[in-house]
Formats: structure tokens, C-alpha cells, sequence
């Protein structure tokens, strides 16, 4: 929001006619009005992402308290995503307002239940922080930080977006061994795989869990 919408190339600032998601980019060319230089398609897929994500959550959730929250979780799940994919970064800048934004409203939506939102946030997040002590490399601080960051939004369910991004990393790694043939150390942005095990969480965690407790319940 601060500093305004900029051209890459030559720093001129947007106007809002031209900062419309993806419609600007279409109408544009998918270029800078006042230099032409080209704007990266990374920009209108962010955007067209979001827009989807939103408009899945709505049926999914309802006009209810617990939408505004959703919403709010969903745009830095996919901001936090696209920084880490070309950067290998989760920034405190993002993390930091998002973490406090999530307890807020989580605790606007379920005042009765506000206490279970921190301690989330205390137990995941403190959970990869002992793998990332105990297994040095293989997980960043960021990384520790978004668990706990995704535990002031989701409660209970922060566990559940940590275990389908583990799973959903470890499905990508197999993929690229066998089919790019890189090496098992090859490094994979896990906040990527953590912000879509956040989505799913987010609009299908009591199915799935519900699934799980099915399979255990039936050995």
C-alpha cells in the first residue's frame, strides 16, 4: 500500500486507472503506459490468484464474521508465496502486521475462544522451530514465523496447513527428482507449499480432518 504501485523499469508511479488487477494488464499490453517497458506476468497472475482464492472462500465460508479474516489470510498466503517462489524469502514486513492482523479478527469472530489462537501460534510455531534446530538447513526462521503467523488465523487447523505443506513439498521434490533429475538436496521455498496447506486448511480443514479421523477411527 505504501509506496504506491511503481513501474519496474522506470519508477513512474501508477495511476489508479491503470492499476485495476489484470484488466489494467490486458488493456496495457501488458507494458508500462509511460516508458512500455514490458511488466512481468508474475503481476497479473498474483492478482488473477487472489481473485479466484476470494471467490472460493465466499460460498465456502459465507457472508458470516469469519469471512473478513479469510480474505485477509488468503492475500498474504499468495503474497508470501510469489516472494518466497523468486526470492527464497518470507519478509517480517508481511509476517509481523499479518500475524497481528489474524489475531485480531480471529478474535473479533470468536471472542469466547480468543485464547486459542495464541497458543496456536505458540505451538506451531514453536514446533518448527525445534525441527529447524534439530534439522539445521532444511528450515528457515521465516518459515517458523509463518506456522506461527498462520496459527493467529486458523487455530488448531495452523497444524493441519504445516502437515499438507510438508506433505505437498515432499510430492513436488519427488517430482522434480524423478522428472528434472535434481538432487535431493536441491532447495524447495517450503513457504510456497505451507501457504497453499494454509488455503486448503482455511476452506476444507474440518472435512479433511474429518476424513482423517475416519481412517484412524477404522484401524
Amino acid at each position: 500500500m505504501w509506496p504506491g504501485s511503481r513501474c519496474p523499469a522506470c519508477g513512474a508511479g501508477i495511476r489508479a486507472a491503470d492499476n485495476v488487477p489484470v484488466l489494467s494488464y490486458v488493456l496495457l499490453g501488458g507494458r508500462c503506459r509511460n516508458c512500455k517497458a514490458r511488466i512481468p506476468a508474475r503481476y497479473p497472475i498474483v492478482e488473477a490468484l487472489t481473485g479466484a482464492l476470494f471467490a472460493a472462500a465466499a460460498p465456502e465460508l459465507g457472508p458470516g464474521v469469519d469471512l473478513p479474516g479469510a480474505l485477509v489470510l488468503i492475500a498474504v498466503l499468495v503474497a508470501l508465496a510469489a516472494v518466497d517462489l523468486e526470492h527464497r524469502l518470507l519478509p517480517n514486513a508481511v509476517l509481523a502486521p499479518a500475524a497481528a492482523a489474524g489475531f485480531a479478527l480471529s478474535v473479533l469472530a470468536n471472542p469466547g475462544a480468543w485464547w486459542v489462537y495464541p497458543v496456536s501460534a505458540v505451538a506451531v510455531g514453536g514446533g518448527l522451530f525445534a525441527l529447524a534446530v534439530l534439522y539445521p538447513g532444511g528450515m528457515g526462521m521465516g518459515d517458523v514465523k509463518m506456522g506461527a503467523m498462520l496459527g493467529t488465523f486458523l487455530g488448531p487447523y495452523a497444524a493441519l496447513a504445516v502437515f499438507l505443506g510438508a506433505l505437498l513439498g515432499a510430492v513436488a521434490g519427488g517430482l522434480l527428482m524423478a522428472v528434472w533429475k535434481v538432487g535431493r538436496r536441491y532447495p524447495l521455498p517450503f513457504g510456497v507449499f505451507m501457504a497453499a496447506g494454509g488455503v486448503l486448511a482455511l476452506l476444507y480443514g474440518s472435512e479433511l480432518w474429518g476424513i482423517y479421523s475416519g481412517l484412524i477411527g477404522g484401524f
